[in-house]
């Protein structure tokens, strides 16, 4: 396939700045896109945003995701990242880029541009861990992360699983499972005169923490130490705070 030539075939199509090889093009008022060629020229490189937008953060989020092709396209991830990304008026820290197999970008309009194209998109460090197999991948691309929204605050890599025989609540997976932090805080206070139940959370670091009740919240980090009694307001604190690291 010959990307220019398909790319010059899109609607509303405008030079991205003085970035080489790269566009944005709009299908109407409410989502843009911007795109550029890989170095090669061989793949398109694609950032879809919805709502506001911004053309120097599209700018410099695929300037940055050329610097870094071989650490972002060439590492055998389903779900790619690249820290150290800044751009004024942002609090992004980090570029992410997801394999065509996941993003199915074109797959109705153009189905042979598919494999051809990577999505992109600006995020936090805090949200991915380096090893999402091909379901979470799709887990945190399709449902859990709005990466075309570029006022977005963070959604933390969170996994966890629970059970509560005081209020009947648990997990129905068989081991810790992707999910979003507000279930993890609205959680850890239900388990309050609940003996014999825990809620177990893993960050994006795969460091693991199992907290129980025992006339009191007990909490232990996997393999380090001893259970430890830990009030709810330092514990919901701690939690925040390892979701962030």
């Amino acid at each position: 396939m010959d990307l220019q030539s398909t790319i010059a075939g899109f609607r509303n199509l405008a030079p991205l700045g003085d970035l080489e090889q790269a566009w944005w093009w709009s299908l109407n008022p409410v989502l843009h896109y911007t795109g550029a060629l890989t170095a090669d020229g061989t793949q398109l490189l694609q950032m879809n945003t919805r709502g506001a937008y911004s053309e120097d953060l599209s700018y410099a989020v695929l300037s940055f995701t050329r610097e870094h092709e071989r650490e972002l396209l060439h590492n055998g991830r389903f779900l790619g990242f690249a820290e150290g990304f800044s751009a004024p008026g942002h609090a992004f820290d980090t570029v992410a880029v997801v394999a065509p197999e996941v993003a199915q970008l074109h797959k109705v309009q153009n189905p042979d541009l598919t494999p051809l194209t990577y999505a992109v998109f600006p995020a936090y460090s805090c949200e991915f861990s380096g090893n999402e197999t091909l379901e979470e991948a799709e887990c945190r691309y399709l449902k859990m992360l709005p990466t075309a929204d570029i006022k977005r605050d963070p959604v933390p890599f969170l996994k966890m699983r629970f059970d509560n025989p005081r209020t009947g609540g648990g997990s129905t997976n068989p081991g810790r499972a992707l999910t979003y932090e507000r279930i993890l805080l609205q959680e850890l206070p239900h388990l309050e005169n609940a003996p014999g139940g825990f809620i177990e959370f893993e960050n994006r670091h795969a460091k693991i923490w199992r907290i129980e009740w025992h006339d009191g919240w007990f909490i232990a980090e996997e393999g380090v130490g001893t259970p430890r009694e830990i009030g709810l307001d330092e514990l919901l604190a701690f939690a925040t705070a390892r979701l962030g690291d």
